[in-house]
C-alpha cells in the first residue's frame, strides 16, 4: 500500500472503537480479579496486554505520510518509535536520525534507552493523542 496522507472518518472511529474495546474488556477483567495472586498475574499481564494493543493501534495507521505527521515529538511520532522499539530494539526505546524525540514533550514520558513496558494509563493517553492528532491532520473533509 501506499503512503496515506488521510483517512476517513470511519478508519479513524474504527480505531477508536477498537482501543475502547480493548481498554474496557481489560477493565472488566481487572475489576473481576481482585487481589492476591490473581492481581499479580495480571499486573504481569499489562505490560504485554499495553504494548500489543500499541502495536495493534499502529498496525491501523501504519502507512501514514511523515509530510503530514511532521518530524517533531508528537503522539503519532511517539508511537512510531515505540512500535520499531518494541518490534526490533528488544523493547527498549531507541530514537531514531528522523523524528526529533523530546521525552519531556511526550505523552508517556519515556527516556531512550527505557524498557517499554506501558500502562493502563499510558496506552490511554497515547491512544487518545494518537486519534486526536489523526483527526486533526489526516481526517478528510
Amino acid at each position: 500500500m501506499l503512503g496515506r496522507k488521510n483517512y476517513e472518518q470511519a478508519e479513524i472511529d474504527n480505531g477508536e472503537a477498537a482501543v475502547a474495546a480493548g481498554l474496557a474488556a481489560y477493565k472488566k477483567l481487572a475489576a473481576a480479579v481482585g487481589d492476591g495472586v490473581a492481581a499479580g498475574a495480571l499486573a504481569d499481564f499489562d505490560q504485554l496486554l499495553f504494548n500489543n494493543l500499541a502495536l495493534a493501534l499502529d498496525r491501523l495507521y501504519v502507512h501514514r505520510l511523515r509530510s503530514v505527521t511532521g518530524k517533531d515529538t508528537s503522539p503519532l511520532n511517539e508511537l512510531e518509535l515505540i512500535i520499531e522499539s518494541l518490534m526490533n530494539n528488544g523493547g527498549v526505546l531507541r530514537g531514531n536520525n528522523v523524528v526529533r524525540y523530546v521525552p519531556a514533550d511526550s505523552v508517556v514520558g519515556l527516556v531512550v534507552g527505557d524498557q517499554i513496558r506501558l500502562t493502563e494509563d499510558q496506552f490511554e493517553r497515547l491512544a487518545a493523542g494518537v486519534l486526536a492528532e489523526l483527526r486533526h491532520k489526516y481526517l478528510t473533509a
